[in-house]
């Protein structure tokens, strides 16, 4: 059974939900899944899981992940990026270099952003974008996230400095909008801000340059197999012959190094264990003066370990 991760390099226009669509076409499986959504309108590293590899999407998720983007000053949209119709205009012709990159610094480290209101959070079971599309006035709270990168690149002023276009990178913890970084930019600069192109290249450690389109995936399904793709991900344990037994059992271990120090292995952030053959056997948690499985991937067991 093929399984593994699949690095797409997202087409504009394309949700993520339409590229595991085609992601199953592909693969011939309906078990597919994706770590992270991208808008429709952004391009880049989208990271699909097949058949068992679906099991390391959880962890994909939380990791940190890296954009470039353009903010455009001047301009305020419905939904913080070119997709939405124009709400105000104000000319960013004052607005200086200076306090462009003040502006930047004021939203980068730990930050505390209030969602677009038109994103995919549910409020009370129901999307808030649905609720803004039926006439809706709806407040997300604002919630912590972390920039650790905020770089300029270019600005241009453009049609006559009305409007001034920001190249940038930006990298950031997991949860964070981009286009609401545009919009809270715009704001402190008095002009207002929308994002205008948004291309991720980084999620986790798996990056652009893996990336494949779905037209070359078409030609050749290009998957990182599961003992690759848990290597770059986790902390790696290496297992002697009778610990690959235990663990495969279903059964504890002794702990690995790290465990008793702020670096041991978690339910949450777990360490990838692997046979002397280099086969990904187990995801395993410290506890204690032991190591317990969190998932068992070996062939004969592939249930979640209790």
């Amino acid at each position: 059974m093929l399984s593994g991760l699949v690095i797409v390099d997202k087409p504009q226009g394309w949700t993520s939900h339409d590229v595991v669509g085609r992601m199953r076409r592909l693969a011939g499986t309906r078990k597919v899944g994706h770590a992270g959504t991208l808008d429709p309108m952004a391009t880049g590293v989208l990271v699909l899981g097949i058949n068992k590899a679906t099991r390391l999407l959880t962890y994909i998720v939380g990791t940190s992940k890296t954009y470039s983007a353009t903010i455009r000053l001047g301009e305020s949209t419905i939904t913080d990026d070119a997709e939405g119709d124009i709400t105000a205009s104000r000319s960013a012709a004052a607005v200086t270099e200076d306090a462009i990159r003040s502006g930047v610094a004021q939203l980068s480290g730990e930050i505390q952003q209030v969602p677009s209101s038109v994103s995919a959070i549910k409020v009370n079971g129901e999307r808030s974008y649905a609720r803004v599309r039926s006439g809706q006035e709806v407040k997300l709270a604002a919630r912590p996230v972390t920039i650790h990168r905020f770089e300029i690149h270019a600005i241009r002023r453009v049609d006559d400095g009305r409007v001034v276009d920001i190249d940038v990178t930006v990298e950031c913890s997991s949860g964070t909008y981009i286009r609401a970084l545009a919009r809270d930019l715009g704001e402190a600069l008095g002009v207002g801000g929308h994002l205008t192109a948004l291309r991720r290249t980084h999620v986790g450690p798996y990056s652009l340059e893996q990336a494949r389109t779905l037209e070359q995936l078409a030609e050749e399904l290009e998957v990182l197999d599961m003992s690759a793709a848990a290597r770059a991900l986790m902390p790696n344990r290496e297992l002697s012959d009778a610990e690959t037994t235990e663990i495969s059992f279903g059964r504890r271990i002794a702990a690995g190094p790290a465990a008793g120090t702020a670096d041991a292995a978690t339910a949450e952030n777990p360490a990838a264990a692997f046979s002397p053959s280099g086969e990904l056997v187990a995801l395993l948690a410290d506890a204690g003066s032991f190591a317990k499985p969190v998932l068992v991937f070996a062939p004969d067991n592939e249930k979640q370990a209790q």
